[in-house]
Formats: C-alpha cells, sequence, structure tokens
C-alpha cells in the first residue's frame, strides 16, 4: 500500500511542482543575472528550489559541520555523489554561496542549462589537455568575494553507494588558489534515488 501511495504522490504531485519550479527557477536566473549578476541570483532562487524540492520529495534532511566553516572564506567542496539528490542537499543545505564544476552534457538540458552558464556554473570539458586546463581557469575565476566551488570528485554517481575513485582536478584548483578542500559526507540519497531508477523512495 505504501508503495502505491509513494507512485501517486511521485507522478501527480511531485512531478508535476518540480518541473513547475525547475522551469520557474531557470527563468528567475536568466533573466536576473545579467541585470545583476550571479552572485546573488546564480545561488539563492537555485538554493530555495533545492531545499523546495527536498522537502515535497518528503526528505528529512540533517546537517553538521557549518560551524567549522569561516564566514567570508572561499572553499573547495568535494562531496560524495552517491544520487541524483545530492545536487539538491548541496545547494540548498550548505549555507555557502557556491558555484559548481559540472558535466558538459548539463549544457544540453532546456532552460537549467542555459540557466547554470548564467549562474556562472562551470562546464567540464574533457576534450583535450588544453580544453580542461581552461576548465579549471574558468572555475578558479569564479571563487571570489566568499564564493566557494562544489566538484564532485568520483566524476559521475555511484552505481552501488559506495565510494567510487577520486579525480584530481578539484585537488589542482584548490592547490593553485591555495584554499582549503572541504571533504562533504552525503549519506541516504542513494537510498532516496538510486542511479538509473525513477522511483522515489523517502527517507
Amino acid at each position: 500500500m505504501r508503495n502505491i501511495l509513494i507512485f501517486l504522490y511521485q507522478w501527480l504531485i511531485f512531478v508535476p511542482i518540480f518541473i513547475l519550479l525547475t522551469l520557474t527557477t531557470a527563468l528567475i536566473v536568466i533573466v536576473m543575472t545579467p541585470l545583476f549578476g550571479n552572485k546573488f541570483w546564480g545561488y539563492y532562487p537555485p538554493k530555495w528550489w533545492s531545499r523546495l524540492t527536498c522537502w515535497l520529495a518528503l526528505c528529512r534532511v540533517k546537517t553538521r559541520g557549518h560551524e567549522n566553516l569561516k564566514p567570508g572564506c572561499s572553499y573547495v567542496f568535494v562531496p560524495n555523489h552517491q544520487s541524483a539528490f545530492d545536487i539538491f542537499l548541496v545547494y540548498g543545505f550548505l549555507n555557502q554561496n557556491v558555484k559548481w564544476v559540472q558535466k558538459q552534457s548539463l549544457r544540453k538540458i532546456p532552460f537549467v542549462g542555459f540557466a547554470s552558464e548564467k549562474a556562472g556554473h562551470v562546464f567540464v570539458d574533457n576534450s583535450s589537455p588544453a580544453a580542461r586546463a581552461a576548465t579549471i581557469q574558468r572555475a578558479e575565476k569564479q571563487i571570489t568575494d566568499g564564493v566557494s566551488i562544489v566538484i564532485f570528485p568520483e566524476g559521475a554517481r555511484s552505481k552501488t553507494g559506495q565510494l567510487g575513485r577520486f579525480k584530481r582536478g578539484a585537488y589542482l584548483i584548490a592547490r593553485d588558489m591555495k584554499l582549503s578542500v572541504v571533504p562533504l559526507t552525503i549519506n541516504g540519497a542513494y537510498d532516496v534515488l538510486q542511479r538509473g531508477a525513477f522511483r522515489l523512495n523517502p527517507q
């Protein structure tokens, strides 16, 4: 019975509202960032989009460790990557103004890809060593005035929930800019929505 109720809730309530929230947030970012910059408008609308998505998915979110971060400092955050919900958790509940280093394929998502570009997020180009170096340079330009950057060092979502091998891009940025690397541990997101799955499992 629970599975039937979750299925109906997901497709009749969660998905339509999520699509509406996503389109609204993307349009706000696309319109407002060229006028007023992306430090505020590239962060706060997506932050609340992320929070609302987690609450709408009936997820209970607990965070800790914020007291260890210095206000106004920039960091390189490196979370583990269990699920698509990792993005909502970090964006919505880290409480740090961040830019993402993300896969080039995300640029192709209608509205969202263009909004991400306007928000100042950096798309990874792995086509050549020079392209990868240019990606790192673009990421470094975004880390100013207390803005931090987020990179999933595994590069892709885990297929099993277990931690994968780390790539070195986050550490090169941290080394070049003399920034602290802050690991983020995400627990439970894999159970909410596994890679390749289409059914939510609220936790």
